[in-house]
């Protein structure tokens, strides 16, 4: 039993753990404990201690079987595949700007580290375009990390707009929690580039054209506004347009279908895409050829009774018919331009009793010195020809002779002549500036382009008279303004094929004593008799401009 004895403990202390030697009581050194007692640690002690400790190994055994068992070869793909990761720093597309340093098209970061373009401005969705984003696969990782430009100016200097993309090394933990980043090559934003257009004008112009087709139900409309002097273009406006936004966007689907479905074709861009047969704003060109040809000098009168007989030699006692809008009597060239005489153009262009014409080769080369019947240069992709129509195409065309009728009705911008606004918009330029044929550019501080028009500068005076009078007195009065004068010539085209429709045109040039802007403005596909409400988008967009105090209306 002795063993029982050894193990046995006494709590009672001994005499000699009690009884201190007093001698020494004054040197014990307190800061090494010296001269204390000492007490064993309670036995509930260690038993509270073991059980900790049996609960900190447990709960490593069950992480362990998590990490190992459980969740082992997920973690262990994730670490492998995951761990270090290059990401994509996507590059900031260049801004665009309008000449005026207006921002027009910018970048806004998504959260993903994105970006996405922005378009401030609608109304110049065609020209701009829009860009197509970066795409992820379902997984959400990126395959396309480019920002690409999809059409309008996004497409054409899309080299330029475009950054180039940096790179991001990741690293994460087998949880997917990033532990450190790297850059290891720095994004390069894009260019900015800067536009002639000035972005209010074009505000304006839009609302007015927009306003007007609305109000007399036409289905489209386009308008052009060019610095006459370098070809600058200040606005270029087609409606209806689409939001810009919501194509880069890819939606909502339900604006994409009414976009599809709108008679009015917002993708078309009807300033430099869309055709028209133009009517009698091709007048003033006719003129300015005819008194360069010397057919017909300024004081030349001819007799508009309103009508044009001519015998048909096939048909004895028959005659060919060609009726004007109206009889306007003795007129000149000036009052044939400013009260659009049918007649008067008839004669100049095929010529009629002892006054000879022009010809439709003749005509067809003046038409074509003016820019018509060609693409005019403008930097944006598919623009339109126009058609100048001639005996080598009709024969093409219908397998049918050529006749003195196509000629009239070619030289009053009828038959099957097709022009765009842009080209229309440049002729006028010309007229305005003394024959020099500007190719349009969208961008700011281009050097200028020009072709000269071989035209008696003469006859372009009497021609530029011809336009103002008919704001001061004639067809175009409505822009007949105190702060501004104005030069223009009006014209109606009919279309549909019943000739149901009426396109309504406006062309000219301000200030009229020193010119600086031509414009073109058409409205297609309205119901008939509605042929002069293309004056009535200038008249508008001349007087939101006065209202500003603008300086391109003599503001300051």
């Amino acid at each position: 039993m002795l063993w029982l004895r050894r193990k046995r403990w006494d709590p009672e202390i001994a005499p000699d753990e009690i009884f201190l030697d007093a001698s020494n009581t004054p040197a014990f050194d307190r800061a090494r404990f010296e001269g204390r007692l000492e007490k064993p640690l309670s036995h509930g002690t260690f038993v509270y201690l073991s059980i900790g400790i049996a609960l900190l190994f447990l709960l490593l055994v069950a992480r362990t079987w998590n990490l190992q068992i459980t969740e082992g070869a997920a973690f262990a793909s994730e670490s492998t595949h995951n761990s270090l990761e290059v990401r994509t720093l996507f590059a900031p597309r260049g801004v665009i700007t309008d000449v005026n340093g207006v921002v027009v098209a910018e970048n806004s970061t998504r959260d993903d580290g994105s970006t996405m373009r922005r378009y401030p401005f609608p109304s110049l969705s065609q020209i701009i375009g829009y860009v197509s984003y970066p795409k992820k696969d379902a997984k959400g990782v990126y395959y396309d990390t480019s920002e690409t430009g999809v059409s309008g100016l996004e497409a054409e200097y899309d080299s330029l707009l475009t950054g180039e993309n940096g790179q991001l090394l990741t690293e994460t933990d087998a949880l997917g929690k990033i532990r450190s980043e790297g850059t290891l090559v720095e994004a390069k934003s894009g260019e900015t580039l800067q536009l002639a257009i000035d972005a209010n004008m074009q505000k304006q112009l839009m609302r007015a054209v927009a306003d007007t087709a609305v109000a007399h139900s036409f289905i489209a409309g386009a308008g052009v506004i060019l610095d006459v002097h370098t070809g600058a273009v200040r606005s270029i406006v087609s409606y209806p347009s689409y939001d810009p936004n919501v194509m880069s966007n890819g939606g909502p689907a339900d604006t994409i279908r009414a976009y599809n479905a709108n008679p009015g074709r917002p993708f078309l861009d009807h300033a430099i895409q869309g055709v028209y047969a133009p009517g009698s704003i091709v007048k003033p060109l006719v003129a300015a050829g005819a008194l360069t040809d010397k057919l017909i000098a300024p004081n030349t009168v001819i007799d508009d009774p309103g009508v044009l007989k001519i015998p048909d030699p096939y048909h004895p006692g028959k005659e060919f018919i060609y009726k004007g809008w109206r009889a306007l009597g003795p007129v000149d060239v000036r009052k044939a331009i400013a009260w659009s005489s049918d007649v008067f153009f008839y004669t100049v262009g095929g010529g009629f009793g002892s006054q000879k014409g022009l010809g439709i080769d003749r005509l067809e080369y003046w038409y074509r010195q003016f820019g018509m019947g060609t693409t005019t240069g403008i930097n944006l992709s598919g623009e339109a020809k126009g058609l100048i129509p001639n005996p080598e195409w009709k024969k093409a065309t219908f397998d049918e002779p050529w006749y003195l009728g196509d000629t009239y009705f070619t030289a009053i911008g009828q038959y099957s002549v097709q022009v765009t606004p842009v080209q229309m918009a440049r002729a006028i330029a010309a007229v305005a500036n003394g024959g020099k044929l500007f190719t349009p550019t969208l961008l700011a501080n281009q050097p200028p382009v020009f072709t000269k028009i071989n035209v008696d500068r003469d006859a372009l005076a009497v021609v530029r008279s011809g336009m103002r009078q008919g704001v001061t007195s004639a067809l175009a009065s409505a822009i007949n303004f105190p702060y501004v004068s104005v030069a223009a010539k009006t014209g109606t085209a009919q279309t549909g094929t019943r000739n149901q429709y009426d396109n309504s045109w406006v062309v000219g040039f301000f200030p009229y004593d020193n010119p600086q802007y031509a414009f073109a403005v058409v409205l297609e596909r309205g119901p008939e008799g509605a042929g002069e409400q293309a004056v009535n988008v200038m008249q508008q967009f001349f007087d939101a401009l006065h209202a500003e105090n603008s300086p391109y209306v003599g503001g300051l």
